[in-house]
Parts: structure tokens; C-alpha cells; sequence
């Protein structure tokens, strides 16, 4: 296994920005670079042998500058809408960046997906990878508490990506970390004849804003439901928008559950994800128009799927879902797996 560290760019003010390449001995290369805690490029041979790169992005630093939907991009504090844009611990209320109408989304204007990071590249046993850390101020975004913030890439030999959040605050406050990768298994082109399976029979219905409204349904008989591998598109026109919808993993009785599989059948490349996150937000990009991506490709709309492992969104808001509040002395501690193979 190898791994470098380059110069990718610089942001707005001069700050160089860093790039890492990770590289196994079963032919995955990836890349991610210190602004925004971002995966830029993973890719693998297909059953053909032919190389893919399978992450939708840009191929100059600069395009990651511009606005585009958080492709590749760590979200933080919190990701997903809350309501309103705030939300209470105890008597205090909390007001946060309004950036979606009269809501909050993916941490605020300024999330923690247009910051630079401090990498840290390592080599441990059988992984490689780089550990990008950040502290996000007191108020940053109207959030309380000083948060120190890691997030770990790490790549093995058997075709394993693992992504780590670990998170310590010096006040209570909300935190509910992910990564928005748009995948697309085929290189490009529309996601919708990838099959997904997805480990769950539950999902949270959401209003006009996509706002969780506290009920937690039952996928049977619905467009919603995974639970048996089917092409993403089969049912989706079904689904007033496409899906942005949040689906409730099983308890299990290992650490890291099984959470979803995502097979491109023309190539075989396939995707299982575990995590140790209560949830799924399933997004088939509805809203992508006409992003010109890396070598001059235009993703639009359902060029991309993320499976984005989170905590429900809203919960700051429904108390009858997982909390996410994280206190002082307490540790926030989180993995994703994203483990890749030809079938």
C-alpha cells in the first residue's frame, strides 16, 4: 500500500489546500484533500479491467471553490435540516444559519465542508490512510461549545474504506457527522439501473421542507421499500421529488451494522456499507443540474446516489428520536465502512 501528500490548490485567503492519494495492492486508488474533509476520487477496475473512477467531483481545486452540492464533502456540525434553524438544551434556545428557506441545513453556510483541515497521514498495520482534525470554534454557525473534530480515511488490502469520526466538545451540543459522496458505481452516466439493497424496513416520512415529521413507517407495500436489491429507478417516479429520505438501521449485534449494498450490473462493481450510525439518508441527486465534473462530464439530476450513515435528521427537535446531544468529557466516536468487490 502507498500514500502521498501534494499541493492541490490554495483557498481564498492563500491557505494551501492538500490532496492525499491512497493506493492498495488490489488496484483501488483514492484521493482526499483538506478542504472540507472531502473524498475527491476513488477508483477501481471493473469486471472488464477497465479503471472507474466511481466519485462524482472536479478535477481542478478551484471548481471546489464555487457552489456545488457537497460533493465528496464532511458535513458538520450537524448534518441534515433542523427545523427552523434551532433548537434548545435545557432553558436555552439556540439559533443557527438559516441556508435552506427558513431552515437549517448541513451545518450552515459555513459548515464544516468550505474549512480547511490538518491532515495527518499514518500507516498502521494493515492500513493507510490520513486523519484530517479541526476546531470549530465557540458559536461557530450559532452552535455552543468549542468542538475539536477528527475525521479519519483509512484503506486496506481487502478493499475496505473506513471512514472515522471522533468528536469531543467543551459545552453540550448537537453533532451529527457524515460525508456526502455522490457515487455513481458505473464512472457516469444515470445511477438508476444500480441495484440497492438496503438493511431496513423502516424510514422517516418528511414534509414539503424534507423535515422529518416524527413518524417512523414501515417501508412494506411502499416505493420506500429496499429491503430486497432492486434497480433504484424501479419505483421512484413513485416518489413525489425522488429520494431524500432517511431509512432506520436495525439493531446489531456486532459494532458496525450492515447497512446497505449498491451493484452496478454492467461492471460488477459493488458497495457494501456497515456503520455504527443509526441511520441511512438515502438521496438519488434530484436537484443536480448540469455540474460540469471532471473531464468535462455533466452530471445532472440521479447522476449520483449517496448513502450518507447519520443520525435521523431533525433530531435535535424530536425527542423521540436517537440524541445527539454531546457533552463535555463525553466522546463522539463513529465509523463507516465502505467495503468494494466485482460480483
Amino acid at each position: 500500500m502507498e500514500i502521498t501528500k501534494d499541493r492541490f490548490g490554495s483557498a481564498f485567503d492563500g491557505t494551501p489546500v492538500d490532496i492525499i492519494t491512497i493506493s492498495n495492492s488490489s488496484g483501488i486508488t483514492l484521493q482526499c484533500m483538506s478542504y472540507g474533509a472531502t473524498l475527491v476520487s476513488l477508483k477501481m477496475p471493473g469486471r472488464d479491467g477497465k479503471l472507474s473512477d466511481l466519485v462524482l467531483g472536479f478535477d481542478s481545486f478551484d471548481d471546489y471553490l464555487k457552489p456545488h452540492p457537497y460533493l465528496g464533502a464532511t458535513i458538520g456540525r450537524v448534518a441534515g435540516r433542523i427545523s427552523k434553524a434551532q433548537f434548545s438544551i435545557g432553558p436555552r434556545t439556540f439559533t443557527l444559519e438559516r441556508n435552506d428557506g427558513s431552515n437549517h441545513l448541513h451545518g450552515g453556510r459555513n459548515g464544516f465542508d468550505k474549512v480547511i483541515w490538518t491532515p495527518r497521514i499514518f500507516g498502521d498495520g494493515d492500513e493507510v490512510g490520513v486523519t484530517f482534525s479541526r476546531t470549530s470554534p465557540d458559536g461557530e454557525e450559532g452552535y455552543p461549545g468549542k468542538l475539536d473534530v477528527e475525521v479519519t480515511y483509512a484503506l486496506n488490502d481487502r478493499n475496505e474504506l473506513a471512514i472515522r469520526y471522533r468528536a469531543e466538545s467543551s459545552k453540550a451540543t448537537p453533532v451529527n457527522l457524515t460525508n456526502h459522496t455522490y457515487w455513481n458505481l458505473g464512472g457516469n452516466g444515470s445511477i438508476l439501473n444500480h441495484k440497492l439493497r438496503i438493511n431496513s424496513k423502516k424510514y422517516l416520512p418528511v414534509d414539503d421542507n424534507t423535515i422529518p415529521m416524527g413518524d417512523i413507517l414501515e417501508t412494506d407495500g411502499t416505493p420506500m421499500d429496499f429491503s430486497s436489491a432492486h434497480p433504484i429507478g424501479r419505483d421512484i417516479k413513485l416518489v413525489p421529488g425522488g429520494y431524500d429520505h432517511c431509512y432506520v438501521l436495525p439493531e446489531a449485534e456486532t459494532r458496525l451494522r450492515p447497512a446497505a449494498i449498491l451493484n452496478h450490473p454492467e461492471s460488477g462493481r459493488t458497495m457494501e456499507v456497515y456503520t455504527t450510525k443509526p441511520g441511512l439518508q438515502l438521496y438519488t441527486a434530484n436537484k443536480l443540474r448540469d455540474v460540469v465534473g471532471k473531464h468535462g462530464i455533466h452530471y445532472g439530476k440521479h447522476s449520483g446516489v449517496c448513502l450518507e450513515t447519520m443520525y435521523f435528521p431533525d433530531s435535535v427537535n424530536q425527542h423521540d428520536f436517537p440524541g445527539i446531544i454531546l457533552r463535555p468529557k463525553e466522546e463522539y466516536h463513529h465509523e463507516t465502512v465502505h467495503r468494494f468487490s466485482i460480483r
